[in-house]
C-alpha cells in the first residue's frame, strides 16, 4: 500500500517538474510519466490489493508511513522550490533504482507470481526506456551547468537515493507510526 501511496505523490512531483521544464519535450515526458505512475502502476497495485483482499477504502484510509511522508515531502519541496535541474536529479533515483532492482531480480527469478509481476514491470524494456530518457535528460541538464550548479543536483540525488533505501527498509520492517 505504501508504494501506491508513494506513487501518487511522486506523480505530483513529476507534474510540478514538468510545469517548470525549459523544453517542451521534457514537459511532455514528465507529464506522461506522471500519468503513467497513476494509471499503469496503479493497475499493478490494484491487482495486488485484490490478491491481498484489500478494498479501495482501506487503501485510501492508510496514512503515509513516516519514511514515506518524509520522502514524498522532500520530493515535492525540491520540485516546487528548487531549480528544474535539481528537481530532475531528486526524481531520478526512483526510476533508476527500481530498474536496477527489477533487472537484478529478473536474473534471480521468483516463484511467487505477485513478485514475478512486480519484477516484470520494473525489468521491462518499456520501463528501461523511461529510465534511459530521464538519465539522458539529467546528463544533458548537468552537462550545461557549471560545477557549482551541479553540486546541489548531486546532493538531491544522494538524498533521494538514501530515501529509496529507507523506503525499501521501511517496507521490510513494516514501518508504521509509533503513536
Amino acid at each position: 500500500m505504501q508504494d501506491a501511496l508513494y506513487l501518487r505523490e511522486f506523480a505530483r512531483a513529476l507534474s510540478v517538474a514538468a510545469a517548470r521544464a525549459p523544453r517542451d519535450d521534457w514537459l511532455v515526458m514528465f507529464n506522461e510519466h506522471a500519468a503513467g505512475a497513476i494509471k499503469v502502476e496503479r493497475a499493478l497495485h490494484e491487482g495486488f490489493f485484490r490478491e491481498f483482499g484489500l478494498g479501495a477504502a482501506e487503501v485510501a484510509a492508510t496514512p503515509l508511513a513516516p519514511t514515506n511522508l518524509a520522502y514524498t515531502s522532500y520530493l515535492l519541496a525540491v520540485a516546487y522550490a528548487s531549480p528544474f535541474a535539481e528537481a530532475v536529479a531528486a526524481l531520478l533515483p526512483c526510476y533508476w533504482i527500481y530498474w536496477e532492482v527489477g533487472k537484478a531480480l529478473e536474473r534471480a527469478g521468483s516463484p511467487d507470481p505477485l513478485y514475478a509481476r512486480w519484477i516484470g514491470t520494473y525489468a521491462s524494456a518499456e520501463f528501461g526506456n523511461l529510465v534511459r530518457a530521464v538519465l539522458d535528460a539529467t546528463n544533458e541538464i548537468a552537462s550545461r551547468l557549471p560545477a557549482a550548479a551541479q553540486e546541489p543536483m548531486r546532493r538531491h540525488f544522494l538524498a533521494t537515493t538514501r530515501f529509496e533505501w529507507m523506503f525499501w527498509e521501511m517496507g521490510y520492517r513494516q514501518e508504521s507510526w509509533p503513536i
